[in-house]
């Protein structure tokens, strides 16, 4: 089996390459921090538009297939039942989608956007800027980057389920670009270095927040090495779940995260401002709804600021890189669901909870700030990592609470990279479902590596660049997927649904006792 992985072309290059950049990193830690800064100035200086406007094409597209004809083509044979109940589907895609990154920025980032708001000429922490704050943090975590997910998920699925071929990101691109050993091998190796990035970005975040609540929980010292004494843990914990298979470790563990977030949200809802919470809910669904194409094509090319390319930007772009991963295992788990069930669940129901997420962690922050002065937003600015448990500090129960956050996240980035391990191992061994223990240890070792090397040379600033070089690419063939699954669609024959059946039977009883030649030509039509 280890002789087949090295001959595997896609396995071997996309594993030097990562292996190269984190031995890179440790070997001279400044020259990488450089360049990472570089490359990070430069993606989001020349390339921030096109984020923005391939992100904008994803959402239309999507929007109308689920509203078309095509939304009834079942992932799957015609009567196929769903795999997973509804409830364990959801906790999937939220556990492996955006669980760790929400965990983290659900009171940092309404926090930050109070202290230092998006838009210039508005006062900072005030009613307006928490307004604004709440808003932009809805917008954030809304369909945008669930639509990236979306796409990549729904052509697997498509082409795993419904064609019986293989999941990879190539052979959904094959209507375009052909069937070449080396493209498709090129196109896979993008895909998973992409997916590396993104991942490892979602580890560093976790590692850093789990870090920052010990220091608030026990006062240790908040240090890298510290934040790589956690990463270790993480890796041999996710490294045993990656051996018990998706339908034990990855489906129990999803389960677990979406209870306890259930819980946590219940406990904020209940022991934080109810009321406020759901008046900020409310209206900052508003608007997110309201603002939703000015925030989706905001730049800001007459002004020399940078907060468009330090938030949205990055955040479109950690989606992008993260897409090969979460759109695969969202396709895996997805076997018997619609096209437009599929669409609706994936880029509408995380998202809302999401948002639930941030008005009651955001909201409950904001309004401590607002009405008792608790000097979050201070504490945010000064240490991004602290947030969550400084929120908690104002609640009953707080050093309980935040302990078990600390157990929340390390079960989210259990789950995500235990995912992402399934899944890298998958796509470097031909779309295998079931991939070799060798493989799993290979790519759970690189991940934790490339992982550690940003951590120590860069910290947030290193994540997120990694996530932006790595997306660049991919975004080109995102666009090439609407492009394909366009092509498919059209040429898959529509589901008859038994209500359209019933009215083509009365219509050919009439017509049969209608001699009228225009009566029998309409029903012909019908049927076409």
């Amino acid at each position: 089996m280890k002789g087949e992985l090295l001959k595997n072309p896609v396995f071997t290059i996309s594993a030097i390459i990562i292996a190269v950049l984190a031995l890179f990193g440790a070997i001279m830690p400044e020259a990488f921090g450089n360049a990472a800064s570089y490359l990070f100035n430069f993606t989001t200086v020349n390339f921030g538009w096109f984020y923005l406007l391939s992100v904008f094409v994803i959402i239309i597209f999507l929007i109308w297939v689920a509203a078309s004809k095509y939304g009834s083509i079942r992932l799957g044979g015609e009567k196929e039942k769903p795999e997973y109940p509804f409830f364990t589907w959801i906790g999937m895609l939220f556990s492996a989608g955006l669980g760790v990154g929400l965990v983290f920025w659900g009171v940092a980032e309404p926090m930050s956007h109070y202290f230092s708001t998006p838009f210039a000429g508005v006062e900072t922490q005030t009613v307006e800027s928490a307004r604004i704050a709440m808003g932009y943090s809805f917008f954030h975590w809304g369909i945008s980057q669930w639509a990236v997910f979306t796409l990549v998920g729904l052509v697997i699925a498509f082409f795993q389920f419904r064609k019986k071929r293989d999941g990879l990101v190539s052979t959904a691109l094959e209507p375009i670009v052909g069937k070449k050993p080396v493209v498709k091998n090129t196109i896979n190796i993008l895909a998973i270095v992409a997916t590396v990035m993104g991942i490892a970005t979602s580890i560093g975040l976790g590692v850093m927040q789990m870090s920052g609540g010990l220091s608030s929980v026990t006062g240790m010292d908040n240090s890298r090495f510290v934040q790589l004494g956690i990463l270790g843990l993480i890796f041999i914990t996710y490294m045993i779940s990656s051996g018990t298979g998706l339908d034990k470790g990855i489906k129990h563990l999803s389960n677990l995260n979406l209870a306890l977030a259930l819980i946590f949200l219940v406990f904020v809802l209940t022991m934080g401002p109810t009321v406020f919470i759901m008046e900020t809910f409310t209206l900052a669904l508003g608007d997110y709804i309201t603002n939703f194409v000015q925030y989706s094509l905001r730049l800001q090319p007459y002004a020399a600021g940078t907060w468009v390319r330090d938030w949205t930007i990055f955040y479109w772009a950690w989606a992008i890189a993260w897409s090969p991963y979460v759109g695969a295992f969202v396709a895996r788990v997805s076997r018997g669901r619609t096209v437009r069930e599929f669409i609706v669940g994936v880029m509408v129901v995380p998202p809302v909870i999401a948002c639930l997420w941030i008005a009651a962690f955001g909201g409950t922050a904001l309004w401590f700030d607002i009405n008792e002065a608790a000097g979050i937003a201070q504490a945010v600015n000064a240490d991004v990592t602290s947030a969550l448990f400084k929120m908690f500090e104002q609640l009953p129960m707080s050093t309980v609470m935040s302990v078990l956050s600390i157990l929340l996240i390390l079960t989210f980035l259990v789950t995500s990279a235990d995912s992402a391990t399934y899944i890298l191992s998958s796509m470097t061994t031909n779309g295998n479902i079931n991939p070799p223990l060798m493989a799993k240890i290979v790519w759970g070792t690189l991940m934790a590596a490339i992982a550690g090397v940003l951590l120590f040379t860069g910290g947030l600033e290193a994540l997120q660049t990694a996530s932006l070089i790595a997306a660049l690419p991919f975004t080109v063939l995102l666009l090439l997927l609407i492009v394909a699954m366009a092509k498919l669609l059209r040429r898959e024959p529509i589901p008859i649904r038994a209500a359209d059946l019933k009215r083509f039977k009365r219509l050919e009883e009439a017509a049969s006792k209608d001699k009228n030649s225009s009566s029998r030509m309409f029903v012909d039509m019908e049927h076409k």
